[in-house]
């Protein structure tokens, strides 16, 4: 019989009725990465993951309707006097049938534990390359960047990309670009070949700003499929998810999207022709927006001219026009892109509260 873990089950029970928007911090939290809708008395109505969460973002569902309405409501689930490797043989399931997460659940439905198991591979097997573009002016940053380049710019006591790199690092990802333009000396000086913080970088200098896929033309027969990402990001991302996804859909590049929701002020009139059609009073509308990490195959690069300037949205219209399939990741994980000086105060925020 499986032992109790009820203070940890409390924090991962929310109500149905939930909104999604709730959630998601509660998720961003939850070590499960999965969480429990019960009704009173912990009666199990269904189960909400990442992975529901990032199916309705791609289907457009407003973060504001309930988490029951893309929960799964028909989780397996087994007797609190289950056995451990009971348990594992159930979750492993037959073929390619098989569930991360089960709930243990007494005689009246009540939920009483879970057991979790994190089939990933392991954190030294990742097979990615990463690209940390911190080439940039950071303009918006000003007076902090007249003499730091943005990425080196502290958040606590560490500077932004440290705290970038050490989070690939612990993924699995040993093999590191840095794109360099702006005061390269001084994050040179910082990381040096990387062997000090347990990888190994390659630095690719920008004689002129290249745009934010330009400076990728400039490197030389990687061997693995490659992550961007921007070197003034914070992020929880769950990379090797992001991986997984990448690979699953065969994608020749995916970027990683986060949901914006805009409601406009006004009653929007839909018309047809001179009549109206339909009045919506202050409608909310979603977008998908571009969150600045991409993981790309290899095969890519030979669209990115070299040594001229060539951004990401030319690089995903060169693909798209040449017929290669191109994917959204959608990510609710914490996300901050440090642009502006109240960006740059909301992160320190942010590390404070850690």
């Amino acid at each position: 019989m499986m032992g109790s873990i009820e203070s940890s089950l409390l924090q991962i029970i929310i109500s149905p009725q939930t909104p999604i928007s709730e959630a998601i911090p509660i998720l961003d939290r939850a070590e499960t990465s999965l969480l429990l809708l019960c009704e009173n008395d912990r009666q199990l109505v269904g189960t909400l993951s990442c992975g529901d969460i990032r199916r309705a973002m791609l289907r457009g569902v407003s973060f504001n309707e309930p988490c029951l309405k893309i929960a799964d409501l028909n989780p397996m689930t087994a007797s609190q006097q289950i056995s451990y490797s009971e348990a594992m043989h159930l979750m492993n399931g037959k073929g390619n049938v098989s569930v991360n997460h089960l709930p243990l659940v007494d005689e009246e439905d009540r939920v009483v534990n879970l057991i979790s198991r994190d089939d990933r591979i392991s954190s030294d097997e990742l097979p990615l390359s990463a690209v940390i573009m911190a080439g940039g002016f950071g303009s918006r940053l000003r007076p902090l960047t007249n003499d730091l380049p943005k990425p080196l710019l502290p958040i606590g006591d560490r500077p932004i990309m440290e705290l970038i790199i050490e989070q690939l690092r612990d993924v699995g990802i040993k093999q590191f670009y840095v794109t360099l333009h702006y005061l390269p000396e001084k994050i040179i000086n910082h990381f040096g070949n990387g062997s000090s913080f347990g990888i190994d970088i390659t630095y690719v200098s920008e004689d002129t700003p290249l745009g934010t896929a330009g400076a990728l033309g400039l490197l030389e027969n990687p061997d693995w499929p490659l992550l961007v990402i921007n070197g003034d990001i914070l992020t929880k991302l769950d990379f090797q998810g992001m991986w997984f996804f990448h690979r699953a859909y065969k994608a020749a590049l995916t970027v990683a999207v986060r949901q914006y929701e805009y409601q406009v002020p006004y009653g929007v009139m839909e018309s047809e022709g001179p009549y109206l059609k339909q009045l919506s009073e202050k409608p909310r509308l979603n977008f998908l927006i571009n969150a600045g990490i991409y993981m790309l195959e290899p095969s890519v690069l030979p669209y990115i001219p070299v040594g001229r300037r060539f951004d990401m949205t030319d690089l995903i219209q060169a693909l798209l026009d040449s017929s290669l399939r191109v994917a959204n990741f959608p990510m609710i994980e914490y996300w901050l892109d440090i642009g502006k000086y109240d960006d740059y105060k909301q992160a320190q925020k942010y590390f404070q509260s850690k």
